[in-house]
């Protein structure tokens, strides 16, 4: 019960640190700043990397999240 709950904060930290690393160009104001980009951006290397590992680490968090709630009820 309690490990869960252990697990859960430590992939939201680690949730957080992706996030944080994410690159910055990819929020919304940069697709308005210059009239000469595509628009269209594909990601390569790390920026892939570090992509594809938040999408699973918010899904471990959001199972391990339902997981508690089931365990506490």
């Amino acid at each position: 019960m309690q490990f869960t709950l252990i697990l859960q904060i430590v992939v939201s930290l680690i949730l957080i640190i992706l996030v944080t690393l994410q690159s910055k160009e990819t929020s919304l104001g940069s697709s308005f700043s210059s009239a000469t980009q595509s628009g269209f951006h594909t990601k390569r290397g790390p920026e892939k990397i570090i992509y594809l590992a938040t999408i699973i680490c918010s899904v471990i968090f959001l199972v391990l999240s339902f997981l508690n709630i089931a365990v506490w009820k």
